[in-house]
């Protein structure tokens, strides 16, 4: 082996004797064992490297990179300088609460590589020391010449030397649905993609027929496979719409607070109160102003929303994800075993003159027939149940997908496969090959050799000479028979066009019948290779799954576009998409290398349907799209979908279908398969996020309202109205279990019928702050007429008293204008969230007893209250909700008064 093998060499345009020299190596009798164990001290072991676990003490520290919890962490260390020891440990343990929360949820990177690993096969059969032996697949190398058979999976990347009816499951690493046939020609394109470089096997792929010898040309790393896992672990993780929202809210609301904080501390150091006094007030109005709630309500809320995807089905492996759901704009599904089935079918065919279709979907044997004037179909479904190595038993295949749909496309014309082939048993058969393109197989029937064959339609009809007509004249096996001239010629060759054209796989069967006495099984099986009796031809395909077009027409009302990205053919892609009602252009692999990063960009929205694309590819579009400003999804099951999934914004895998590998790299796993189930979690992420904007409203009224009541007493000369220990109880008791509750509102009506969210959107907009403004004011001036007035009256703590328990029950209220930011507050939904009343009940009856029981009086310092008060307090402090329904009717009726002249 030279010093430098040629790693990169396009192995598929150099013949085996050139692959061989290239390697150092006589495939007759193999590597000896010192070569080999030299060449492995060189190249390493055919593992997958690994990159090495973050530490857990890493992980939790991540959790506290948001701005929002600096500043709460900050707010904290400020409370506990100046000895406020309850301030400071509430807000830590609702940061390190959230932090936990978090933390067992994010260390899922290093198991991709790890699960790329375990899949490597453990064994493999090769050539050494002129003799054949079994190995670890680790310890393979280039120059190793390795035997494979029907089941083998692939352990590294190789050219092929022999190569016996050889077809080989790549559905893992290109997409391609079909098992593909394997050939040793040199191929002389030098920049063929994956799925076309027929003489090359790779690693993690299945043969699914025939025999191989392969000569490894890479191992570990080096493989097409190990650069999918590079691809994986170089993919960064994204922030979600809800952490950069988030973030931007933090630093808003930090700069606010700052602010005030800063004047009302300036204006109490002039008026001469006490620098610890001042400082006080000011830290405590600092925690007022933060909601230090918002990420223990995000992180709840979004658990919640996890349980509840999960018993429908999806498995969400990080909280945040669960609301990007919500703001998807575009989902990229792979094709094959997500939007279809993955199990070839027949759909149609013609046999004796006449075209039929089929009914049914899968390896299921339910479905019938259906054709006008269709002869009896014995003649047909026989050769496709006897010529065949595969079977299905309990709708699961054995075997070669193509010949499983043969087989129960038999059973659906009431054939039984298997009592056929025990009583018409194979005593000879010439095996498919890719060369030739059929199979036949010999069967003893009586005093006659059955002959059946199948293959592709062009080659059969060249060597009949007769045709099934289905016009029996006689009780004779052939009396349908009828010589094969132009004209029906003609009318088979269309059908196949036709069938064709449809983007079906379409195969052809004949017979012909050999007296016993002439045939001899180890003789010239191909002198029978002609002047066959051409019966009829079936088109097969993948089918779409049956829910798929619903889904997707529910993800265009709900303004999501839909984007098949698959590794089949164009003609395949293109009709696949137009059954299931994909409305935009078709594009292959070859022209996206022909797109420059700034045309595919232009293009990408107007592109539905992607063919015959590799995982580089599907990186490519994922990240063009994010570049465009959409919220990505990608779903898939296969090997190939992996850094695609890792690079979107959400990877979405299949659980029963999918790979370890792309379970591990999604974030979202379907239990079921079923892409529906994603229209589902794209509808609970909205509600989440709408929850989450239901605090946020409600967090920011109560936080502006204390702001502006505190500022305005200074500015106007009063004392402060509330304590520290008053701020900071507003803060927890609002803070918890009523804006906990907020996140579990039901979903409102027509959240699925509106576009979605743009990612640019702000939580916090213009419109919205100057409602939240207005809540605010009308708490400022409640509180403080009803503090000013009881100053004169009553004296100072009654008047604290009485303006901190109408500044509450204004937050009983003011929640529910934060249920329905639009509509009117008194729906059918008003009474929906027990929990909401439970917790409003529960903080009407905490308030009673800070203000009416003596140990809790000489904590808050304050005094009971007389009934009257208390409902006085009640009166003003139900403005805040009705004023805003008198605002909301208005616009109502401004609306319904615009709408005639629309």
């Amino acid at each position: 082996m030279p010093p430098e093998t040629p790693w990169h060499t396009r192995w598929h345009t150099l013949g085996p004797a050139a692959t061989a020299a290239a390697l150092e190596v006589d495939p007759d009798r193999g590597l000896d064992s010192a070569d080999a164990a030299e060449r492995l001290a060189r190249t390493g072991e055919n593992r997958l490297a690994e990159t090495p676990p973050r530490p857990a003490w890493l992980k939790f520290l991540d959790q506290f990179r948001s701005f929002l919890i600096v500043v709460l962490i900050f707010a904290s260390a400020l409370a506990w300088a100046i000895g406020e020891l309850k301030d400071a440990l509430v807000i830590l343990v609702v940061v390190v609460l959230n932090a936990s929360l978090g933390f067992w949820q994010e260390h899922r990177a290093e198991r991709t590589l790890s699960a790329l690993k375990d899949m490597l096969a453990a064994r493999a059969r090769v050539r050494r020391d002129r003799r054949l032996m079994e190995v670890d697949a680790a310890s393979l190398v280039p120059g190793d010449v390795v035997l494979l058979e029907a089941g083998d999976r692939v352990p590294a990347d190789g050219r092929l030397l022999a190569a016996h009816n050889l077809e080989v499951d790549e559905a893992a690493l290109t997409g391609e649905s079909q098992s593909v046939g394997k050939i040793t020609d040199t191929l002389d394109a030098p920049e063929l993609t994956l799925g076309d470089r027929v003489n090359m096997l790779y690693m993690n792929t299945v043969v699914t027929r025939g025999r191989a010898e392969m000569l490894v040309v890479t191992t570990g790393m080096a493989t097409e496979m190990g650069s999918l896992a590079g691809m994986i672990a170089s993919t960064t993780n994204s922030e979600t719409p809800l952490q950069r929202q988030l973030d931007v809210l933090g630093k808003r609301l930090a700069l606010i607070a700052g602010i005030v904080v800063a004047v009302i501390f300036a204006l109490d150091a002039a008026r001469g109160l006490p620098w610890i006094q001042a400082t006080m007030t000011a830290v405590a109005l600092a925690v007022a102003a933060i909601p230090e709630g918002l990420p223990a309500v995000v992180t709840v809320t979004l658990a919640i929303g996890m349980w509840r995807m999960a018993q429908n089905g999806a498995i969400l492996k990080k909280l945040a994800a669960v609301e990007t759901l919500g703001s998807t704009t575009v989902i990229c599904s792979d094709k094959t075993g997500t939007l279809t089935l993955n199990q070839m079918t027949a759909r149609a065919g013609w046999f004796a003159g006449c075209r039929f279709t089929v009914d049914g979907e899968g390896y299921h044997a339910t479905g019938c027939i259906c054709g006008e004037g269709l002869a009896d179909l014995h003649p047909l479904l026989l050769p496709m149940a006897l010529c065949s190595d595969s079977s299905v038993r309990e709708a699961a295949l054995v075997g070669d997908p193509t010949e499983g749909a043969l087989w129960v496309l038999a059973q659906k014309g009431g054939i039984d496969p298997l009592a056929e082939r025990e009583h018409l048993p194979r005593i000879a058969e010439i095996p498919f090959d890719s060369a030739h393109k059929f199979m036949a197989t010999f069967h003893h029937r009586g005093d006659c050799v059955e002959m059946c064959i199948k293959g592709a339609p062009d080659v059969l009809l060249a060597r009949s000479s007769a045709w099934h007509s289905g016009a029996r004249e006689g009780d004779r096996e052939d009396a349908s028979d009828r010589p094969l001239d132009d004209g029906v010629r003609a009318t088979i060759a269309a059908e196949n066009e036709r069938l064709a054209g449809q983007a079906l796989r379409v195969l052809a069967v004949a017979r012909r019948q050999i007296p016993a006495r002439d045939f001899d099984p180890a003789g010239d099986l191909w002198a029978w290779a002609r002047d066959w009796t051409f019966i009829g031809i079936a088109g097969l395909m993948d089918p779409p799954r049956a829910e798929a077009a619903a889904a997707i027409r529910r993800c265009r009302q709900a303004g999501i576009r839909v984007k098949m990205i698959t590794g089949d053919h164009k003609a395949t892609a293109a009709a696949i998409g137009r059954e299931l009602g994909l409305q935009g252009e078709v594009a292959s692999g070859a022209e996206l290398d022909a797109m420059d990063d700034a045309t595919l960009a232009r293009r990408i929205d107007s592109i539905a349907v992607f063919a015959r694309v590799s995982p580089a590819h599907k990186v490519r579009i994922v990240k063009a799209l994010k570049a465009d400003g959409h919220v990505v999804a990608m779903t898939g099951d296969g090997v190939n979908d992996a850094p695609a999934l890792k690079a979107a914004d959400i990877g979405i895998a299949m659980g029963i279908t999918g790979t370890a590998v792309t379970r591990e790299a999604a974030t979202m796993v379907l239990t079921d398969d079923n892409f529906a189930t994603i229209v589902r979690a794209v509808e609970e992420g909205r509600v989440i996020f709408d929850n989450i904007v239901k605090f946020v409203r409600f967090q920011l009224s109560t936080n502006i309202g204390a702001i502006l009541t505190v500022l305005a007493a200074t500015l106007a000369g009063l004392p402060s109205p509330f304590t520290a220990i008053q701020l900071l109880w507003i803060n927890i008791i609002m803070d918890g279990p009523p804006a906990m509750t907020l996140g579990v509102e039901p979903a409102r009506p027509g959240i699925m019928r509106a576009p979605p969210r743009p990612q640019a959107a702000h939580i916090l907009t213009l419109h919205r702050l100057g409602r939240l403004a207005l809540y605010g004011a009308t708490m400022m001036v409640g509180t403080l007429w009803l503090f000013h007035s009881a100053l004169d009256t009553h004296g100072e703590q009654y008047a604290l008293t009485l303006a901190f328990t109408t500044f509450v029950l204004f937050q009983f209220f003011n929640v529910f204008n934060a249920r329905r930011e639009y509509g009117s507050a008194f729906n059918r939904q008003f009474l929906r969230n027990a929990k909401l009343w439970l917790a409003l009940c529960g903080v009407l009856a905490l308030q009673a007893v800070v203000v009416n029981w003596p140990p809790a009086q000489a904590v808050f310092g304050t005094v009971a209250l007389s009934g009257a008060d208390w409902l006085r307090s009640a009166l003003v402090a139900s403005s805040v909700l009705l004023l805003d329904e008198a605002r909301k009717l208005l616009m109502r009726m401004l609306k319904m008064k615009k709408a005639p002249a629309a």
